[in-house]
């Protein structure tokens, strides 16, 4: 019996892969430094715990409204009067399980089968896949490794079809982290406006920026389509939760699509992340992000001093995108050899995409400065034993 076509188009994520290899090394007994997965090593704030734990003991478990309990509705729009001058109207607001049910909420209320949707990259993996899900189709546009991958607003016009219906823009970006300023969320709000096509705006690592909050794409364009999650600044990746703002015209399919596609978000985590947003939550939240910026500085400083350039502005975000053709033309035998080597993992290029996958590799640098110190130590001497042609 045979499956979907659009089977044969879903491509793996490659970090799974490498978990699996991480799994295995740790199962013999191998020390290994987890430098691959987006997820820091900090625990859900214990205030949201505890909430939780309230919910359980004293409320009953049962379904909520397809688009989210009006308490955490209101409690999103009340952050982005907070943190960027906005009023929005909480209506807009679609709580969903996890930054990806929001991406797919957003896609299936706008693209048709053949439809296609500008990705710049190197990117979030899934978001092609997601597309193939809906029977549309992700464009890659190349940002340019030459200018710190700055995304070229004549590559993306050249890009541009009948049949484009769409432009997905991470910021801050994974796995760059790199940061749109307000100038360049005007220029892309602009270029989209000129061609009748909708911009979806991945805002999940906001809060984890480095020079102050990130602009919302909402700061210039009022209808754009933005995805959130409560899995980076509030440490809540297992509850699954996340959000989506809808332009107006919109919120009534995106309900009839939540109806169908979840019925509903978890309400313990809904319950949960009401305490997020308590002044103390917030503030330990932000405190995160500083020793966030911490082990950013130590890495930006010494990897090149290892032949590691790092290839953006990592304004954001937790991850550093790295060029490694000093060393090898195959980011994917790079990665497996230095895991089996070092115990040190990172994702290979490969799960990226965009112009030099191959040459460079995502390192996430979720474990606290000590540590990666033992990983840039285990780097150096592997580096320097193993390509010592390379490093004279």
């Amino acid at each position: 019996m045979q499956l979907a076509s659009r089977t044969q188009t879903i491509t793996p994520f490659y970090v799974i892969q490498v978990l699996k290899q991480v799994e295995a090394l740790e199962r013999q007994g191998r020390d290994v430094i987890r430098l691959f997965v987006g997820e820091p090593d900090f625990e859900s704030p214990s205030a949201i715990v505890k909430t939780a734990q309230h919910s359980l003991q004293h409320e009953a478990q049962t379904y909520t409204s397809s688009t989210g309990i009006a308490a955490l509705k209101q409690k999103i729009a009340e952050r982005y009067q907070r943190w960027h001058q906005l009023d929005i109207n909480p209506e807009r607001i679609i709580v969903t399980p996890g930054g990806s049910a929001a991406l797919q909420v957003a896609f299936l209320a706008t693209l048709n089968p053949g439809d296609e949707v500008l990705l710049p990259e190197p990117g979030y993996p899934c978001n092609g896949n997601l597309l193939a899900m809906v029977n549309a189709v992700g464009v890659p546009v190349f940002l340019d490794p030459n200018h710190k991958m700055a995304l070229s607003m004549e590559n993306l016009a050249a890009a541009v079809s009948k049949r484009s219906k769409g432009l997905l823009i991470a910021s801050p970006s994974n796995p760059l982290g790199s940061v749109m300023s307000l100038q360049q969320w005007q220029r892309v709000a602009d270029f989209c406006k000129a061609r009748g096509i909708h911009l979806f705006a991945d805002e999940i690592y906001h809060g984890l920026t480095f020079g102050g909050l990130a602009p919302s794409v909402l700061q210039v364009d009022d209808q754009a389509w933005v995805i959130q999650s409560f899995s980076k600044f509030y440490g809540m990746t297992g509850w699954r939760l996340g959000w989506l703002v809808a332009p107006d015209s919109a919120v009534d399919a995106c309900e009839r699509i939540a109806q169908n596609l979840y019925l509903s978000s978890p309400t313990i985590a809904q319950r949960a992340a009401l305490a997020g947003f308590e002044e103390g939550v917030e503030q330990q939240c932000f405190a995160r992000r500083d020793e966030l910026q911490q082990r950013r500085d130590y890495l930006v400083e010494v990897l090149p001093t290892l032949g590691l350039e790092v290839m953006a502005n990592p304004d954001g975000a937790f991850y550093l995108y790295v060029d490694i053709s000093r060393y090898s033309q195959d980011s994917v035998a790079f990665c497996a050899d230095v895991l089996t080597e070092t115990g040190v993992a990172m994702t290979p290029g490969i799960d990226f995409g965009g112009p030099c996958p191959r040459t460079s590799v995502r390192i996430a640098y979720t474990v606290d400065v000590e540590r990666l110190k033992v990983a840039v130590d285990r780097l150096k001497t592997y580096l320097t034993l193993t390509h010592a042609t390379d490093n004279r």
